[in-house]
């Protein structure tokens, strides 16, 4: 683009040679982006097309586009909206409340066609009536499975696809007997996947209205049922479960701990999977031989709602309020936000989006994926959000430390950790 702007002006410069007098060619806007998925081929490549076609539609925009690093990304963000050096546009997490309080984000209603997102999506986004993020990827939180390692530790999934309680309990001791590890997580770079098995089951176990009252500090984690689930997990826990390297392993290596070495039994993870699993082996994907499964989490003693699943927004895009090209900014947002381009996701990196698809239209090599994908997901009760979502300030840091970290690697017992959420978290 900026090969073919220098040749234009060029062009002009010797069309008005000797002319009485000159005009200079408009100079094209140049915005900054930042997104994440530096690691993910397939979510680098759609942002990436995204755009190449916007600066060829827009010739007075162009984008210095640069992919970093979440962690990194969140850090040099919080910096930068301070300094009032932030880019145009970002990329963010509804999990980051702390952007939209603090009045670095410009509302987006003016700018992209609102129609044109799933409406499940907006509210993750909205505050005071307004949208302030462009929701690229949903998800829902799934449990993988290797299919060929179940049958070698003797284990069967039925056709309902949901072990009960017991039965993942067995999972995990045969597993562990087998020296196989039985769930593949890790918390070595993020705040929330050992989490994941836990808050699960207390969607399962509690229904959406009561999970709800938990997560807003209305129930507390002291309440019976939630101790009862909690000890559950801490009986996994104590038999091996987690990966020894809990503490440490990062999540881009945990799905290479699943799918390739040293290899899991299951791994509780989002339905963003996809954006490592299915790129080149030799990038970090999964061999194109591995016998893929999902099921759904244990079905949960005395249960409330075995069919429910939390479902999320993840990576999106945001603009800066003090944006000084905001008509180039919000053009390039709006260029995104159509359903044409949420086919174009949903078809290449395999995964849920809240912008509006045609599903009819989707054509995908991982056809068979999205086969069971839909089958776990039909009939589902959806809560919406997770855990992060909900907490703030102290109580976001004790759920990082203690229901992410501690309790999952075994460093702190059911109560002490029940007692530090409720201390952190609960209203009543």
């Amino acid at each position: 683009m900026r090969h073919q702007l220098a040749v234009t002006g060029a062009v002009l410069g010797l069309v008005l040679t000797g002319a009485s007098a000159l005009v200079s060619p408009a100079k094209a806007t140049e915005i900054v982006m930042w997104s994440n998925w530096p690691d993910e081929p397939a979510k680098k490549d759609w942002v990436s097309a995204r755009v190449k076609e916007f600066e060829a539609k827009t010739p007075q925009c162009t984008v210095k586009l640069s992919f970093i690093p979440k962690a990194d990304e969140y850090a040099q963000a919080k910096s930068a909206v301070r300094t009032g050096q932030a880019p145009d546009i970002f990329y963010m997490e509804p999990d980051q409340p702390e952007f939209l309080a603090g009045g670095y984000l410009e509302p987006l209603d003016s700018y992209i066609d609102l129609n044109n997102l799933e409406d499940w999506a907006k509210p993750a986004w909205t505050s005071k009536g307004k949208v302030y993020g462009l929701p690229v990827e949903a998800y829902t939180v799934e449990l993988y499975y290797n299919k060929n390692l179940l049958k070698k530790v003797g284990v069967n999934v039925p056709d309902t696809a949901q072990l009960s309680q017991a039965e993942f309990t067995d999972l995990v001791k045969k597993g562990v007997a087998a020296n196989i590890t039985p769930v593949a997580q890790g918390v070595g770079d993020r705040p929330f996947p050992g989490g994941f098995l836990l808050f699960e089951s207390l969607l399962r176990k509690l229904g959406p209205n009561d999970y709800g009252k938990l997560l807003n500090g209305g129930l507390s984690f002291k309440d019976p049922r939630v101790i009862e689930v909690m000890t559950w997990v801490r009986q996994l826990v104590d038999l091996g479960a987690y990966p020894k390297s809990f503490s440490t392993l990062k999540l881009g290596e945990s799905h290479f701990y699943f799918y390739n070495t040293p290899g899991a039994l299951t791994f509780p993870d989002p339905s963003w999977f996809t954006g490592r699993a299915f790129a080149p082996p030799e990038s970090g994907g999964m061999p194109k031989e591995f016998a893929l499964g999902i099921m759904q989490f244990p079905k949960i003693d005395g249960g409330t709602c075995p069919e429910c699943k939390t479902l999320a927004i993840g990576g999106s895009f945001v603009m800066y309020s003090k944006s000084k090209n905001k008509d180039c900014a919000g053009a390039l947002l709006k260029s995104m936000a159509n359903v044409d381009n949420g086919t174009k996701w949903m078809e290449q990196v395999s995964l849920q989006t809240g912008i509006k698809s045609d599903a009819s239209k989707i054509q995908s090599a991982h056809a068979d994926y999205f086969t069971e994908l839909n089958a776990r997901n039909r009939g589902a009760k959806y809560f919406f959000g997770t855990p992060l979502l909900y907490y703030r300030a102290k109580c976001a840091e004790t759920y990082t430390q203690v229901m992410n970290n501690a309790f999952p690697a075994g460093l702190i017992s059911v109560n002490d950790a029940a007692d530090k959420m409720d201390a952190a978290c609960h209203k009543g």
